[in-house]
C-alpha cells in the first residue's frame, strides 16, 4: 500500500471507531436517567457518611445542564467503545507486523480491554469516592461553604474513571517491550526508583486534589502492575530462551556442528 492508501485505511479506521463511540452514546441517551443515576453512584456513597451536609449537586449556569447531559453520553460510551477501538486499532497495524509481532496482537488486545475496565472500575468504585470524601475533609477543616455543581462532579468522575483506564495499560507496554525483547527485564528491575516516581507522577497528573491519599490510591496499583508485568516478562524470557537453546540444538544436531 502507498502513502495515501495508509492514509485512507487511518481514516476509515477513525471513522469505524467515531461511529462505535456516537452508537454508545446514543443507547446512553435513550437510557439517560438510568444512566445518570448509575453514574452518580460515587457521589451517593461518598455523602452517605455525612448526612449532616445535606450537599446536593447544582447547575450555576443556565446552560450547564446541556454539557452535563453530554457527559452523561459520553463517558460510558468511551468505556463501552473502548474493546472495539482496539480491536479497529489493531486491525489498523496488523498487516505492518512480523509474524511473531502478529502473535500477540490478539491477546495484546483482550490484555488492554481488561487492564482499562479494570483502570476504570478500580476510579469509579474506590477511587471517585475516597476523592469526594477527601475534598469534603478538607473543606470542613478549612471551614468552606461546599456548593459544588454538577458539571464539577462529571468532570471529575470522567477525567478519574477514563484516564486510570488509559494509566492501567501501562503494564502492557512493559510486556510488549519484553516480549519483543527491546527492554530486558532486568533493565526495568534496575529503574524501579524511576518507575516508582513516574508512577506517583501519573497520579498527581490524574487526581485533581493534591492530597497524598488519593495519589497513594492511584500509585499504589500502578506499582502493582509494575510488579506483575515484571513477573510475567520474566516467564516470557525464560520461555524465550528455552526456545532459543533448543533451535540452536536442532541446528547443531541437523548439520553436525
Amino acid at each position: 500500500m502507498g502513502f495515501l492508501d495508509h492514509l485512507e485505511e487511518l481514516r476509515w479506521t477513525l471513522v469505524k471507531c467515531a461511529i462505535v463511540v456516537v452508537g454508545f452514546a446514543v443507547l446512553s441517551g435513550v437510557f439517560l436517567t438510568k444512566v445518570r443515576h448509575f453514574l452518580e453512584w460515587p457521589w451517593t456513597v461518598a455523602l452517605a457518611g455525612y448526612p449532616e451536609l445535606g450537599l446536593q449537586l447544582r447547575t450555576d449556569t443556565p446552560m450547564e445542564v446541556y454539557g452535563v447531559m453530554v457527559q452523561i453520553c459520553v463517558t460510558p460510551a468511551l468505556v463501552a467503545a473502548s474493546p472495539f477501538i482496539l480491536y479497529f486499532i489493531g486491525q489498523f497495524v496488523g498487516p505492518a507486523l512480523s509474524s511473531k509481532e502478529k502473535r500477540v496482537v490478539l491477546p495484546g488486545v483482550v490484555a488492554g480491554v481488561l487492564l482499562f475496565l479494570l483502570g476504570a472500575s478500580f476510579s469509579f468504585l474506590l477511587l471517585v469516592p475516597a476523592s469526594i470524601r477527601v475534598a469534603i475533609e478538607a473543606n470542613q477543616w478549612m471551614g468552606y461553604a461546599m456548593i459544588w455543581t454538577v458539571g464539577s462532579y462529571y468532570s471529575l468522575m470522567t477525567w478519574l474513571v477514563v484516564g486510570m483506564g488509559a494509566v492501567f495499560e501501562f503494564p502492557l507496554l512493559v510486556l510488549a517491550l519484553t516480549y519483543l525483547g527491546i527492554v530486558s527485564v532486568a533493565a526495568f528491575r534496575r529503574s524501579r526508583r524511576l518507575v516508582i516516581v513516574i508512577c506517583f507522577v501519573a497520579a498527581a497528573v490524574i487526581t485533581p486534589t493534591p492530597d497524598p491519599v488519593t495519589q497513594t490510591l492511584v500509585a499504589a496499583p500502578l506499582w502493582l502492575l509494575f510488579e506483575i508485568a515484571l513477573l510475567v516478562g520474566a516467564f516470557v524470557e525464560r520461555r524465550r530462551a528455552k526456545a532459543e537453546k533448543a533451535e540452536a540444538f536442532d541446528w547443531r544436531k541437523t548439520y553436525g556442528q
